[in-house]
């Protein structure tokens, strides 16, 4: 294990996918002609590890080579051989222990999404480097308030985020409710995208991708395409859906099913909210209830216009990705389900007294940032003007406080803000107050917009980061060090 330092970031954030797949993963990059999936069949779930009297034991082997991807052998990543990883079940106060072995030719590390742990040592550091043919032992500990939801994992390391992610290394993360919800059954549902050739081989992405934030050619749910899931009529049933897309927004739709929205991240309602769709950025996860109906229904998977290069160089984001999944509802009628308990009531930091207050400014533009403008094409991808540098720290916070940060973005494209370890509330969106409580680890900042968020540094010292969640974005700069103490 070695620390990443700034050289070693600006290298990686400058050469993307180019350098580290052609430099070193040990996988052929793929051209040509496009994988041909296999459509349909049963939806599968990951492999899932719980914990037992406190406690979850877990190896993560990152892995290239063959796996199972689109029902096709493909030539990827993954964890423990699958795609996704293993889904890991713990409660709050539980203590978890991942030994990461890195099998990759290519450094890697891992982030445990959304969990309010320590960033220190053996906890979420980001800055921890776990070198080829290496192992790292994670340990974290969960609050013994640490919120129920779900959440997920994922390699983190500088300069290689999105290849990583985008080839197959990502899991789900599941927090247990004190009392279980009364459920039919529970689902996890892992969204992604990625691209393979016709040999079943990653493919490069564009110079003009890779600004944009790739949009892989085939959409997964759990690595299937449009798998069947059934029911029975009148049935609840609990979703937990992971959008582990590397830059890809998507907005959910389950026509003639109900929907009832839990909450989006680790943020919950204290009543289930009727929904008819749900809008996820890279990053977010959803927690809802599905009350069935007799019949055959689609998950669709709309199109979400999150900008593009504008006036610069031409070129937009949006459109229908089309059939995630299909829900197919027969047999006889479930008797009802008994009604959903509201949840605890959260916590409102409006009528806090703020510590701090501070303006970030996400930006894109071509060459002149402060790092040298090492990005696809020549742009730059800067918070307040500065790209990534490992070695500085772009905010310093008090344990114990209470700060308001309005997150502005003057580029023509959306980005999704992820803070590490600390949920934010959201106060504010484009200068109008929100009425009701909500937190998110992810909260979208649009294209030529604004958000304004309260987060609670309550506990945990140490540095960890912030950044922009289209993972190109990420790994060309578009991050930033904070700093508790």
């Amino acid at each position: 294990m070695r620390p990443i330092n700034r050289r070693r970031a600006l290298q990686l954030g400058g050469l993307g996918l180019l350098s580290v797949a052609v430099g070193g993963t040990g996988l052929a990059l793929g051209g040509g002609s496009r994988l041909d999936p296999e459509v349909g069949g049963e939806m599968a779930e990951p492999e899932t590890l719980r914990s037992a009297d406190g406690a979850l034991q877990a190896r993560l082997e990152a892995v290239a080579g063959p796996v199972r991807i689109a029902g096709r052998e493909a030539t990827a990543y993954g964890y423990n051989g699958g795609v996704p990883g293993p889904t890991l079940r713990l409660r709050p106060g539980d203590r978890l222990q991942i030994r990461l072995v890195n099998r990759l030719d290519a450094p890697t590390n891992l982030h445990v999404h959304g969990l309010h742990v320590s960033p220190e040592g053996n906890g979420d550091n980001i800055f921890v480097t776990v070198d080829p043919g290496e192992s790292f032992d994670y340990d974290y500990r969960l609050p013994e308030d640490h919120p129920p939801g779900v959440f997920w994992y994922h390699p983190h390391h500088h300069g290689t985020v999105a290849d990583q992610l985008f080839g197959g290394l990502y899991g789900a993360i599941v927090v247990e409710d004190p009392e279980e919800l009364p459920v039919a059954r529970e689902r996890v549902l892992v969204v992604s995208d990625t691209s393979l050739d016709a040999a079943g081989r990653l493919r490069q992405p564009s110079t003009m991708e890779r600004m944009m934030g790739r949009e892989g050619e085939l959409i997964l749910v759990n690595g299937q395409v449009r798998p069947v899931l059934t029911a029975r009529p009148g049935e609840r049933e609990r979703w937990r859906v992971v959008n582990a897309c590397t830059s890809r927004y998507v907005r959910l739709r389950l026509d003639g099913q109900q929907l009832d929205l839990l909450g989006i991240d680790s943020g919950r309602y204290a009543e289930p909210r009727r929904v008819e769709e749900i809008v996820l950025a890279t990053g977010n996860r959803a927690d809802l209830l599905v009350t069935t109906a007799a019949g055959t229904s689609t998950l669709q998977a709309l199109g979400v216009d999150r900008g593009g290069m504008g006036g610069m160089m031409g070129g937009s984001v949006s459109g229908d990705v089309g059939p995630l999944a299909t829900l197919e509802v027969t047999g006889d009628e479930a008797a009802p389900a008994a009604p959903v308990p509201p949840s605890p009531r959260s916590r409102d930091l409006r009528g806090t007294e703020v510590t701090e207050r501070r303006r970030l400014t996400f930006d894109m533009g071509m060459g002149g940032g402060m790092g040298g403008g090492m990005g696809p094409g020549g742009m730059t991808f800067t918070i307040d003007g500065r790209e990534f540098d490992p070695d500085r720290i772009d905010q310093t916070v008090s344990v114990g406080t209470v700060e308001e940060w309005t997150i502005t973005n003057t580029s023509p494209m959306d980005h999704p803000m992820h803070l590490h370890v600390w949920p934010m509330q959201i106060v504010a969106e484009g200068g109008r107050p929100v009425d009701d409580v909500r937190w998110q680890d992810v909260v979208n900042i649009p294209a030529g917009g604004e958000a304004t968020v309260r987060v609670a540094f309550d506990d945990f010292s140490g540095r960890t980061v912030y950044h922009c969640h289209i993972l190109d974005h990420e790994d060309n700069g578009m991050m930033g060090v904070i700093a508790a103490g």
